[in-house]
């Protein structure tokens, strides 16, 4: 099948203080966090053009590389074709950078440098001649198990034709020859997941244990905790709205100091 388609354990033993160890793995710890990150060698061997493995991503100046630093090149008769092999740390030259449009949630659609959208013609050939965005230059990318392929409206997929390395789209199907990359010169943005607030770790019965704590009137020294129950609280946690669930609680004993 092608890779896309169509649509120990141990003896107890006493632990004995080692300073000698101690201050040799505390030296070790202090080096490590002193540490660079790690580059991204196929980055700079592109000329910090990286891998695109996401289709929000693509977006902006991007370039098509078909085989190992070769990219999808415009002609200015509107055609395209493989330009030559670059060297290590060399992007991809002006006639291979193209503008990436977003279309949609599933599509996008290619700019060349001559200012014309990337379409699909009668006879296969992907070509540069359309002034707006129709449904010829929309295309869909195919990410699946770390590679991609580019479907176009012809439910055909794009790839290079031996003879004379045009650019065209001919295959229903994506084989070897129909995998590419989508380079771009942005940096992937990581963002840490939010840390969950102290009171908000444990189960729903002490999360509301611990905003009682946090704001409750202690005029009687007495913890006082809502004896409804908590499936309500499990269904706002779902929904996003836990804070207001556990006001209204609160609010209903009079258990909290911001509640009148």
């Amino acid at each position: 099948m092608s890779e896309y388609e169509i649509v120990k354990k141990s003896r107890l033993v006493l632990k004995v203080k080692n300073l000698a160890k101690e201050k040799k793995d505390k030296k070790k710890n202090k080096d490590s966090s002193s540490e660079e990150p790690k580059k991204d060698e196929d980055r700079i061997i592109h000329g910090g053009w990286g891998k695109i493995d996401s289709i929000k991503d693509i977006t902006g100046s991007v370039a098509i590389e078909f085989e190992h630093k070769t990219y999808v090149t415009a002609l200015d008769n509107g055609l395209f074709t493989l330009g030559m092999p670059h060297n290590d740390g060399d992007g991809p030259s002006p006639e291979e950078i193209l503008t990436a449009i977003p279309v949609n949630d599933t599509k996008v659609a290619f700019k060349s440098g001559y200012d014309k959208y990337l379409g699909v013609s009668k006879d296969g050939m992907v070509i540069g001649r359309a002034d707006a965005i129709g449904t010829l230059e929309q295309w869909e990318p195919v990410f699946q198990e770390g590679k991609l392929a580019l479907l176009g409206c012809t439910n055909c997929f794009m790839s290079v034709r031996d003879s004379d390395d045009s650019i065209v789209v001919g295959s229903r199907t994506a084989g070897p020859n129909e995998m590419l990359s989508i380079r771009s010169q942005k940096e992937k943005i990581l963002t840490s997941a939010p840390e969950i607030p102290i009171e908000e770790k444990g189960s729903i019965k002490e999360i509301e244990l611990n905003y009682v704590k946090k704001f409750q009137k202690f005029q009687d020294k007495k913890i006082k905790i809502s004896t409804e129950g908590r499936s309500g609280l499990k269904r706002a946690r779902d929904e996003g709205n836990l804070h207001e669930a556990l006001l209204d609680r609160r609010s209903k004993i009079k258990a909290d100091r911001y509640c009148k």
